[in-house]
């Protein structure tokens, strides 16, 4: 190991300490004395009840963990955006789980608590995954409700999908372990099965303080909407226990009896570990993301055996297209190359930018896996497309058109990873976001925006001196210098993964020794859903 990848390792473990740390405070949710005050009402927190329905050993991926970092700090802020949700086994079933987080705002839901459980419904509606509600909540945090209740992406959405998802055949189970207040109590009743704990659980639409504002009526919690009033009264509920780890035990029953689905038919066959460690990656990606490196390196240390199949391997050299197999499965994998290459004509080529042929072999490529039916890999670390006159005479609008085109259309499940850069067109031509991956994830060295911190302050500067300029005002270059730095230093902070975590932009934000995992359990989910359709368009020389 020579210093350079000394100083890279050095670098990225730093960088996954501080992800660590940062977790680590989030996985506390409301506090200690908050998770203290659940146990003395005989309650586990949401962590501690995932932890006790999972199966032992089996991966649990989480999804969301970084939603509302930073946000909502007026308000005390939102850890984990009051939900802990994510992708796990119980009884050996794939399936979502999704926890109201109680000791975060009684476990009240703010904007992002909405847009996060959306998220995890999109990816059971997507995958053909059975949903596990934990439900322990005081519904919609009242001082934000105009950002949390009536638009269409808001709230009431949730129970939309409820119905939706029952429509599609997919099993939804709720285990209410707290309240479940006004339209929040909808949710377990559109579940198929409803389970409630004795003493803590209660659902009803308005709780007894406002029944006695609104009709008058003295009555307590248990007798308008415990576990015994909707087991024998109202019917509302099918089982009722006496203790969480009861109730819990019953929702692994029921799922290990659940009917197996076909299966989309993804091919996989035994996995083989990489001849490259996964660590390996801590040490070849440079050390601040502006250095060239080549993505056959961090291929070879996610692929079974190291084995990368190139596709047109010296045409369109900044992006990588290949097959290979990840713990298994067959994928496609179009990657961004950060070497300086040579083109056809012998010209030098800038890494992590999209040419003219690197978008058309692309989209070649993901033409050909949809055909095949093999699911897609994206590997982030791109620059954006090429500028300039010689580019734009040669058509790159057009080609970068065709290549956004095939993302977008492509009907196969899509998994992206941004390991460094994601900027403008090209965030979009890989996948990003706006373009449907099954999951995205991000490491700890990826940033997110329409284009570089250094070229998006300047661009800012000029805009903001050419303004005062044109008022009359000047500026001294100590004043210009202070003013690029406070706008790169603002601009900074929206590219970090944090800040994209923090909106649900990304799924999760990873160790890149997970990528293997997340991938591998990205496709057995998206092997759920039997339906894939056939792309309208064939295979056809762009």
């Amino acid at each position: 190991m020579n210093i350079e990848q000394n100083r890279n390792e050095d670098a990225l473990k730093l960088q996954l300490s501080e992800l660590r740390s940062r977790f680590e405070k989030i996985s506390l949710g409301g506090g200690k004395k908050a998770k203290e005050k659940q146990h003395e009402k005989n309650k586990l927190t949401a962590r501690e009840r995932i932890s006790y329905l999972v199966d032992d050993a089996a991966p649990f991926i989480e999804i969301g963990s970084f939603a509302g970092y930073e946000q909502y700090e007026e308000q005390g802020g939102c850890p984990a955006g009051g939900t802990v949700a994510g992708i796990g086994y119980v009884s050996g079933r794939q399936c979502v789980i999704v926890a109201n987080d109680q000791t975060v705002k009684a476990g009240a839901w703010f904007p992002i608590t909405g847009k996060k459980n959306l998220r995890m419904q999109e990816i059971a509606m997507e995958n053909f995954l059975p949903v596990i509600y934990l439900v322990d909540s005081a519904g919609v945090f009242l001082p934000m409700q105009d950002e949390i209740f009536p638009d269409k992406e808001h709230f009431g959405r949730i129970f939309r999908n409820n119905a939706v998802m029952s429509g599609m055949g997919i099993t939804q189970i709720a285990a209410v372990m707290g309240a479940c207040v006004a339209g929040g109590a909808y949710l377990p009743i559109m579940s198929d099965e409803t389970l409630m704990v004795e003493g803590n659980g209660s659902i009803f639409l308005a709780g007894p303080y406002l029944v006695k504002a609104a009709i008058g009526e003295d009555i307590d919690t248990e007798s308008l909407g415990g576990a015994t009033t909707h087991t024998a009264i109202s019917g509302i509920a099918d089982y009722k226990f006496a203790t969480e780890k009861e109730c819990l035990d019953q929702v692994k029953k029921i799922m290990g009896k659940l009917g197996h689905p076909l299966k989309a038919g993804f091919d996989r066959i035994a996995a083989v570990a990489p001849k490259n460690a996964i660590e390996d990656i801590y040490r070849i990606l440079p050390e601040g993301g502006g250095k060239t490196y080549d993505m056959r390196d961090i291929i070879a240390c996610i692929t079974d055996n190291s084995e990368f199949d190139e596709f047109k391997a010296d045409y369109g050299k900044t992006i990588l297209c290949g097959y290979a197999r990840i713990d298994g499965w067959a994928v496609g994998i179009v990657a961004n190359q950060r070497l300086i290459v040579k083109n056809k004509k012998g010209e030098m080529q800038m890494g992590g930018v999209i040419y003219n042929d690197s978008a058309d072999k692309a989209a070649r490529f993901i033409l050909n896996c949809n055909q095949k039916k093999i699911p897609l890999v994206f590997l982030q670390d791109v620059t954006g497309f090429m500028v300039g006159s010689r580019s734009e005479h040669a058509g790159i609008i057009k080609d970068g058109a065709k290549m956004v085109n095939a993302v977008a259309n492509s009907v196969v499940p899509k998994i992206t990873i941004i390991i460094g850069n994601s900027y403008g067109a090209g965030n979009y031509a890989m996948c990003g976001k706006a373009y449907d991956p099954r999951f995205i994830y991000a490491w700890p060295t990826a940033r997110i925006a329409v284009m570089g911190g250094d070229q998006a302050a300047k661009t800012l500067l000029q805009i903001q001196v050419a303004g005062m300029k044109a008022r009359g005002l000047t500026i001294a270059p100590e004043d210009e210098q202070k003013l690029l730095d406070d706008i790169k230093g603002r601009y900074e902070k929206q590219t970090s993964p944090y800040y994209a975590a923090s909106r649900l932009w990304v799924d999760e934000i990873i160790d890149p020794a997970s990528t293997r995992l997340v991938i591998s359990q990205g496709i057995h989910a998206a092997n759920h859903n039997p339906v894939v359709a056939k792309m309208n368009t064939g295979v056809f020389q762009v």
